[in-house]
């Protein structure tokens, strides 16, 4: 095998300034809500305790409200209120816990049961919890999620998905209306008829009763437990809580540059929800919009597959490296890339160029090692420099096979 190709581009800027642009332990708070039986647990149990569709079947109702951290990529923790869907539980919320409920919240994610027959009702509980948000935490990013899809035939999923939204977009604007109407006018009268009469030759400028608010950020997405709809809404959630993500995005894109690949995945260790990627120009005209989930579906069934062989828990790491090659086509690897993450990597045939990319994929951990924590010094982040060649770890060698497992 000839040189590997220069690690040197893995970092196009200098260490300091990278290091410069990390940011501290970021702490998220994350309201999970929505009609009893919608779902809710269910999802988050998949997606961050590893359980698998059928096994959420044993899950109980959730009492008042399962407070629980996330720690996600080291500097991120995910304070995640799961709050109980019972009616008695959602007057509470909105009456005696309503400041403690909706205060200094980042992410509104928001479950309907697509198969409720009560929509209209669920509709008013919605309105209500956006108007309490939009009262306390204006700033508050709002995911929908129209849930249990899969009880929907498959030719009318779209239709039905769109006419839900469509009503969701509509109740979201009454809502931050309501506060609007809710909002006591700023300034007696007598202020503003003083006002008038210090400045009488100037323009009337509109009152901030009369301002609009900023949109609300609301995105809906069509999910289920039984397919990757789940892992694409909620990778898009976390793709927007992650701190540091430009410096992610910058280095992932030098990476994929110097090792000539198609397409490169930074998944969550636990989760495998994807945190960041990168797709080359050739990269973009792959016609398989939903490849990223499904790839997270398929490797997070590969562990629970490993769990099941090994004995392993299911929070466990049980491969290390997963390789795929498919002939003339394309080539194929997941390897654990740092303490938090698994990267994966797409790219053209060639087996040289395969384990060429393999070695710099390695040689470049030490670059991303700000995804570990939040306290980091500039040489873990840029090692010597960007001007450094960085030499491969001795530990890692051509023996991490398709499939290797983790004891």
């Amino acid at each position: 095998m000839g040189a590997s190709p220069a690690v040197a581009g893995v970092d196009p800027t200098s260490p300091s300034a990278a290091h410069a642009q990390l940011k501290k332990v970021k702490k998220q708070k994350v309201l999970l809500m929505g009609k009893s039986g919608s779902g809710k647990s269910s999802m988050r149990s998949i997606i961050f305790s590893n359980y698998l569709a059928r096994d959420t079947r044993r899950l109980g109702a959730t009492i008042d409200i399962d407070l629980s951290h996330v720690k996600f990529l080291g500097n991120l923790t995910l304070n995640l209120w799961d709050c109980g869907g019972q009616e008695a539980f959602m007057e509470n919320y909105l009456s005696q816990q309503r400041a403690h409920v909706f205060s200094n919240v980042g992410v509104l994610i928001y479950v309907f049961d697509i198969e409720s027959r009560d929509i209209e009702r669920d509709l008013a509980t919605y309105v209500n919890i956006i108007s309490a948000l939009v009262q306390y935490s204006r700033d508050a990013k709002v995911f929908v999620l129209i849930h249990k899809m899969d009880l929907i035939q498959p030719l009318m999923r779209e239709e039905v998905f769109e006419h839900r939204a469509a009503l969701v977009r509509r109740k979201t604007s009454e809502a931050v209306a309501i506060v609007h109407k809710q909002k006591p006018e700023q300034g007696s009268s007598g202020q503003q008829q003083q006002q008038q009469q210090q400045q009488p030759t100037s323009s009337p400028s509109p009152s901030s009763s009369t301002q609009l608010e900023p949109p609300i950020s609301l995105q809906l997405f069509a999910t289920s437990i039984w397919d990757q709809s789940l892992y694409k809404a909620w990778a898009s959630i976390i793709h927007d809580l992650v701190p540091n993500l430009s410096v992610i995005e910058t280095q992932l894109a030098s990476l994929g540059l110097a090792i000539d690949a198609d397409e490169i995945l930074l998944f969550e260790r636990t989760s495998f929800l994807v945190v960041s990627r990168w797709t080359s120009a050739e990269g973009e005209g792959n016609p398989y919009g939903d490849r990223f989930e499904r790839m997270s579906n398929i490797l997070k069934s590969w562990k629970h597959t490993c769990s099941k062989y090994t004995g392993t828990p299911r929070n466990a790491e049980q491969f290390s490296d997963f390789e795929y090659k498919m002939g003339a086509t394309f080539s194929m690897f997941a390897t654990k890339f740092t303490t938090n993450t698994y990267i994966l990597v797409c790219m053209p045939p060639g087996e040289a160029r395969f384990n060429s990319a393999k070695l710099n994929v390695a040689a470049a951990r030490s670059w991303f090692k700000f995804l570990d924590g939040p306290v980091v010094s500039a040489q873990q982040v840029g090692g010597s420099g960007p001007g450094a060649t960085m030499g491969v770890p001795s530990s890692y060698g051509a023996d991490g096979a398709a499939g290797t497992h983790e004891n």
